[in-house]
């Protein structure tokens, strides 16, 4: 039986790539406008290779790094598994992660000029097409060479977990200097361009006069589009192999080599990933006149489907399972599934709420911003810090359900639940800088204004959608590090007495954990400081040096901006990257695997407040600039404007940087965790 599902998740994959190729076909086949447009979206193609090529430099001499020392290990550590067949599926997790990423962002990369001409020849449904079919290609990439990797891993493994532990962390440390570097890129060229472009020189965003133009539009899609890729790919992955982890240790209380566990969470991923695609085709066909419609629209009915007919699935295959002596029926699978699906629609509700001026929160903090800049970045700051309760209160009581209904299985079937449409949650999220890059070259090339007005439209829903993209990543990072720190547990054997709060060593551990996100949250807003720093000190050089830059009767050096942005990024990634990956041996094997356990949870704990609070404070003063560029409160260039600019320069770190780089923190402790697990027994 498992094998079944296993050979039917990777036929659906090869459909997901299939479908990739398609709309990778369609997406270049568009017309790309006239050579001014193709030369400006030429030059974010180009800055965006270049960061990546380097990115992946010094990420991958991590990767070797670790391999050999994987391979190495059994040489001086007899009696353990970790060994070259580990290193191997650290390799291929981090390989099929960049390669998604890559694929992902030159798609995207194409498809802003096409997006622009789209807009300019079809109108509004023209331009919807073209941008989300860029991002599908994203969103696909992501669950299509995921499972590929995942299924060959665990085929060619037989299914042994510390191997295909191996593969998570590999897609885990991809994540995380994906995130981390491409989210320091964008906002120290975004805090550059604003504070220089529109607070001091007051030319308009995406003016062609302002030499960081090109480098905050690269940065869109580096972090956006490839890091939001890679920290998905991480998430889904990861919820997949704690499942199996966890599937395989009530496998061995029940006394039997197989049982359904091991087939279900490849059941209910096959069932998400036809459902995305069934989503993104709902989305292409209805969206020619409410595109947030379309794509909330698309994302629910991909919810729907993955619970119907996972529920039909579970129900023909489950079976009744055990561990501990609790016993669990065989639809429980199921209803954790389905609470992980419904706790994962709410958070991003609750983060639409929080961030999009339709509704108050950004409304309220639009109107604080006549009052300027100190005020709008401390209602902001409340905004986020409100906007952890319902979150946290939703993941708390779906934990309790799904453990109740299904143990340490049924939460991190909860957390496959929430992943499994993440084709479509992907794609959805990945639009959004297709639009906002279609939007800036409408401004460099001088297109008439009701061109910018139609992918400003696509932007403004590209916002919302981001919000809820990243209140996604957020609890599903919760559910997934949850369930990889059950699996930890599991697999090193530690009782439920071992991890209490009456253990020294546990209660250290989590003062420790909490402690880290603050720490490496710092690191990360040093590092954009850095950036920004230089950013801004080179675009008033250029302005202040090049005769005619200011009147347009020059070219700005936008390629010295997009360097100073690629080495900050760089600069400024490695430091947190080390910290995620040296904090759990140190900790494992010094104050041993109680304190470890702790560490994880107290990360777990602030980490997921850090995460959502600096996501929804950021998204909410991106929306209140955008909300007053509307023309409320007095529009672009007032005194409420400035304000709320320098607001939105401080929430970008926030929702950019630091709130998805935490996620993957959370999630690399974790599962390497779990991989140094059968060292730390006894």
């Amino acid at each position: 039986m498992e094998l079944t599902f296993v050979i039917i998740c990777a036929l659906a994959a090869l459909a997901a790539l299939v479908f990739v190729g398609l709309l990778a076909k369609s997406v270049v086949s568009c017309d790309p406008g006239n050579q001014k447009m193709q030369d400006i979206s030429a030059m974010i193609q180009e800055g965006a290779r270049a960061f990546l090529k380097r990115e992946y430099t010094w990420v991958f001499s991590f990767v070797i790094v670790i391999a050999i020392a994987f391979s190495v290990l059994p040489g001086f550590l007899k009696d353990i598994e970790l060994g070259w067949p580990t290193a191997m599926a650290f390799v291929i997790g981090a390989v099929m992660s960049a390669l998604a990423g890559y694929i992902g962002m030159s798609i995207a990369t194409k498809a802003n000029c096409r997006t622009t001409q789209a807009a300019k020849t079809g109108g509004l449904k023209s331009a919807l097409g073209v941008a989300v079919s860029g991002g599908a290609v994203m969103g696909l990439s992501v669950v299509g060479l995921a499972l590929i990797g995942l299924v060959v891993v665990y085929i060619v493994s037989k299914g042994n977990t510390v191997i295909v532990n191996g593969y998570a962390m590999g897609a885990s440390l991809m994540a995380l200097f994906a995130r981390s570097g491409g989210g320091i890129y964008t906002k120290g060229a975004d805090m550059g361009a604003d504070l220089v472009g529109k607070v001091e020189a007051g030319i308009p965003e995406d003016d062609p006069r302002n030499p960081a133009v090109i480098a905050d539009n690269v940065g869109d899609n580096v972090g956006d589009v490839a890091g939001l890729g890679a920290d998905l790919f991480e998430s889904y992955v990861e919820a997949i192999i704690a499942a199996l982890a966890i599937a395989v240790a009530c496998n061995l209380s029940m006394g039997v080599e197989k049982s359904s566990l091991t087939a279900i969470p490849f059941a209910v991923v096959a069932v998400g990933l036809l459902a995305s695609l069934l989503g993104v085709f709902y989305v292409k066909k209805f969206g020619s006149s409410n595109p947030q419609g379309a794509l909330m629209g698309g994302t629910y009915i991909s919810a729907a489907v993955t619970i119907v007919v996972s529920g039909i699935v579970i129900w023909f295959i489950g079976e009744e399972y055990h561990r501990g002596g609790d016993v669990y029926g065989r639809m429980a699978p199921f209803y954790a599934t389905v609470i992980g699906v419904i706790s994962g629609v709410v958070i991003g509700f609750v983060s639409e709420y929080y961030t999009s001026s339709k509704y108050k929160p950004v409304q309220r903090l639009a109107e604080n911003s006549q009052s300027g800049a100190a005020i709008t970045v401390t209602e902001g700051t409340a905004v986020g810090m409100e906007s952890t309760a319902i979150p946290v209160i939703v993941l708390a009581i779906a934990v309790m359900i799904a453990f109740e209904l299904g143990g340490f299985y049924g939460v991190a079937m909860a957390a496959v639940g929430m992943l499994a449409t993440t084709g479509m949650v992907v794609t959805v999220d990945s639009y959004g800088p297709v639009a906002d890059n279609a939007g800036g070259i409408a401004e460099m090339a001088g297109l008439d204004p009701e061109v910018r007005k139609i992918t400003d439209n696509l932007d403004s829903v590209g916002n919302t959608t981001a919000a809820i993209g990243k209140g996604f990543a957020i609890g599903s990072a919760a559910f997934a590090a949850i369930g990889l720190v059950s699996a930890f547990l599991v697999s090193a054997q530690l009782e439920e007495s071992a991890v209490s709060l009456i253990n020294v060593h546990v209660i250290a551990g989590l003062l420790i954990g909490g402690m880290l996100p603050y720490y490496f949250s710092s690191q990360l807003f040093r590092a954009v400081s850095n950036a920004a720093y230089r950013m801004i000190e080179e675009v008033r050089r250029q302005f202040r040096e090049i005769p005619g830059l200011m009147e347009g009767t020059a070219k700005p050096d936008s390629a010295r901006c997009v360097d100073i942005s690629t080495q900050g990024a760089i600069n400024g990634m490695l430091l947190p990257g080390i910290i995620a990956i040296l904090v759990p041996p140190i900790i494992g094997f010094t104050l041993g695997p109680e304190t470890l356990a702790g560490v994880l949870i107290g990360t777990l704990v602030t980490g997921l407040l850090v995460g959502i609070q600096a996501a929804n404070s950021g998204g909410a003063m991106d929306n209140a600039k955008k909300y007053i560029e509307e023309g409320h409160f007095g529009g672009k260039g007032s005194d409420t404007h400035k304000a709320a600019v320098v607001g939105d320069t401080v929430g970008d770190p926030l929702k950019d940087t630091v709130g998805p780089s935490i996620n993957i923190l959370i999630k690399l402790m974790s599962v390497i965790s779990l991989v140094l697990a059968p060292l730390l027994i006894g």
